[in-house]
């Protein structure tokens, strides 16, 4: 059965051309007209998701070809659109831009696979009828991706807007429906792996209005709209979701602002494993509340050293309950909060104290992208010789590692020693890779058996 999903793909030729601004000023700015606003981000992003997540209402869901593969994307495209009278999907790099040198991972792919138009955003600086062949090679290149709105970012002046229109409507097919201005203040402040998370944003309702108003009164919606409404209908084919169980095990889930990065798929996975997820704050919460594992996830605990240094007493209870056995899984940024050390821009603070190691950040990236992972047998919650899909993004090294068994030998990437990734000790598995449900379907189940098997307990203190 075949039924209406208004979708449309926002693109760039190239990054850094305004296609997050964009994509999150569209889902305020619908969602503010009354309209139930679905977004979704290619790739394997943590942060975009969460500004899309905050400005639409509704959860963001990641489309990512490597790690989920064509089935599972066209799944979860048609679970989550569910009820949404517009689906945004932020696309990654350009356009045409992937691994594969036919496009076979690019963001045009996605947009095919979904049967959803192209809004292409232009970053418009220092050109003027040079715009043409830029659109005109787009329009080209694959003419099956359909490219059906142009959007020009960074105009100076109706002068520079006159000549860019004339340009475009004079040489390329899809239609301008927006032109918005070369203004600071339209820019959100990036880190070194993009955007601020949210919850580190002070004034995000602030900014999220401020750039939906713009959007509002620079880019045609109505248009907009038009063209999302006249994608063609999809396929009714969604994820199977089943019923939640009561849950039998508790696990802590560090949610703060040094640990955002989890992604919506493996929480639920954990759920529907049997797992209660208990949130706790790194830097506030003096002890832990009564769980059974944790679960640490990405985020910048660099940005926060001095304040997890201070809650002495949360890392000590963390250090003595992973030395009697307390299942821990931890990615990246929980990683580095369980070493001994984090340096960073001249500083050092001590951590938990859990892993034998320190971490040093750097100012390039030290693994960035994708990477598969074949299982050692080492976890004892990992059957050998299983091969995982998943990403990294880390600028830190590990130092000083004392000896510990690892969960992977690496097929592409760079995790701990450019050989290995995932860490243990005692019941800790700690990895640069950051997993995806999706990527490791029996990631979720086999913890949770796990955890069960150990019979851990923290208790709170009387």
């Amino acid at each position: 059965m075949k039924e209406p999903k208004p979708r449309i793909v926002i693109s760039a030729p190239h990054r850094s051309s305004g296609k997050s601004t964009l994509s999150l000023g569209l889902c305020a700015a619908f969602r503010k007209r009354g309209a139930v606003v679905q977004p979704f981000k290619k790739g394997p992003d943590f942060i975009d998701p969460m500004w899309l997540t905050a400005a639409a209402g509704r959860e963001c869901r990641n489309l990512d070809f490597f790690i989920m593969g064509r089935e599972r994307i066209t799944e979860t495209f048609g679970s989550a659109c569910r009820g949404a009278e517009l689906n945004i999907i932020e696309g990654n790099m350009g356009l045409y831009d992937g691994l594969d040198l036919e496009g076979a991972d690019s963001t045009a792919a996605l947009a095919r696979l979904l049967g959803a138009p192209v809004l292409l955003v232009v970053n418009a600086l220092r050109m003027t009828r040079g715009v043409a062949p830029l659109i005109f090679g787009h329009e080209t290149f694959e003419p099956e991706t359909n490219i059906a709105g142009i959007v020009l970012n960074r105009v100076r002046g109706a002068r520079h807007e006159k000549k860019l229109r004339e340009a475009v409507s004079r040489y390329c097919s899809a239609e301008v429906v927006g032109v918005i201005p070369d203004e600071k203040a339209l820019f959100i402040q990036e880190r070194h792996l993009g955007l601020t998370p949210v919850r580190e944003e002070k004034e995000l309702p602030f900014v999220i209005e401020k750039i939906a108003d713009a959007v509002s009164r620079y880019v045609h919606l109505d248009r907009v709209l038009a063209i999302a409404r006249a994608a063609p209908p999809g396929d009714q084919r969604a994820e199977a979701r089943a019923d939640l169980p009561p849950p039998d095990v508790r696990i802590g889930i560090a949610s703060d602002p040094s640990f955002t990065f989890y992604y919506p798929e493996n929480l639920r996975a954990l759920q529907e494993a049997g797992a209660a997820l208990v949130p706790f704050h790194t830097f506030r919460d003096p002890e832990l509340p009564a769980v059974n594992a944790l679960y640490i996830g990405g985020g910048f605990p660099e940005i926060f050293m001095a304040q997890l240094e201070g809650n002495a007493s949360l890392r000590a209870e963390i250090r003595a309950a992973v030395e009697v056995g307390m299942p821990v899984y931890a990615e990246c940024g929980g990683l580095m909060y369980l070493s001994r050390s984090i340096s960073y821009r001249g500083q050092t603070r001590a951590m938990v104290g859990a892993l034998p190691c320190d971490v040093t950040m750097h100012r390039r990236p030290k693994g960035h992208g994708y990477v598969i992972l074949e299982t050692t047998g080492q976890a004892p919650w990992l059957a050998a010789g299983r091969e995982v899909r998943a990403h990294e993004f880390h600028h830190s090294t590990v130092a000083n590692l004392g000896k510990v068994a690892f969960a992977y030998r690496l097929k592409r990437g760079e995790g701990i020693d450019g050989s290995h990734d995932g860490l243990l000790h005692k019941n800790v598995l700690a990895a640069y890779t950051h997993l995806h449900a999706a990527g490791d379907p029996q990631w979720a189940r086999s913890f949770v058996s796990f955890v069960r098997r150990t019979g851990f307990q923290q208790k709170r203190r009387p």
